[in-house]
């Protein structure tokens, strides 16, 4: 089975203090990843990167084994911010946004939105206005934003970092579901439990690079890792 997204030898240099130095990653159709570390381990930058938002300075990303980045495959990758930005006007107004600037005709954006807006619990809200909604709701309008587009892949930037405890169960329910609607899932945490929860491989990241569990550095070395793979990806950077 070949991988929906890799990554092979990409590198990204920002300011003097950190790199984004990944060798290798591969992710596959209808499965859900989490990317675990901690704040400024690279998480948000390896989404906008997944996302094709950002370009590495070195390396390769491809999409269904082509290294072209083109607008076509970027509509089939929705990237989440962890706190999305919804228009004024109502849930609908903003389900809608993404579809008219697609080009689709009224009738299969309505059809879209009430599909998307049924899957996150969220129909009877169709006509609210954007400023009346908890931070569980405008999280879900956001994923239903992200899942009328259809992409194939979806990259939520700390989804429930925002979310009442009351609500965190259903939407880590419906993250959960979405593999078997044919959706791939990435997202970052800092909850340790919710892959678990979830269903998802775990990516672990530290200081910019990857590390399988039993792979990452004693503390005691840490400091000199960061440092040598920083100085190695700032060679690497300006050589090309």
């Amino acid at each position: 089975m070949k991988p929906i997204l890799s990554l092979t030898n990409v590198e990204i240099q920002q300011g003097s203090d950190f790199c984004l130095s990944i060798d290798t990653l591969e992710l596959f159709a209808q499965r859900s990843y989490a990317l675990i570390g901690a704040n400024g381990s690279g998480k948000s930058t390896l989404l906008r990167v997944l996302a094709l938002l950002q370009q590495p300075q070195q390396g390769t990303v491809y999409f269904n084994s082509e290294a072209t980045t083109t607008t076509e495959q970027r509509q089939q990758i929705t990237l989440v911010e962890q706190s999305p930005y919804l228009l004024r006007g109502t849930v609908y107004d903003n389900v809608e946004f993404g579809l008219k600037l697609r080009g689709l005709d009224i009738k299969e954006r309505r059809q879209r939105i009430h599909s998307a807006l049924e899957m996150v619990g969220l129909i009877e809200l169709i006509q609210r206005k954007s400023d009346n909604l908890s931070g569980g709701e405008i999280q879900r309008v956001a994923l239903a934003r992200a899942l009328a587009l259809q992409p194939r892949i979806i990259l939520l930037d700390e989804p429930t970092a925002n979310i009442d405890t009351n609500s965190v169960h259903a939407f880590e329910t419906l993250l959960a579901a979405l593999p078997e609607r044919g959706v791939t899932v990435v997202f970052s945490t800092h909850d340790h439990s919710q892959p678990q929860r979830l269903g998802s491989e775990v990516i672990q990241m530290d200081n910019g690079n990857l590390f399988n569990r039993a792979d990452v550095a004693p503390k005691s070395t840490s400091k000199n890792l960061k440092e040598n793979k920083i100085w190695q990806c700032l060679m690497n950077v300006h050589e090309n």
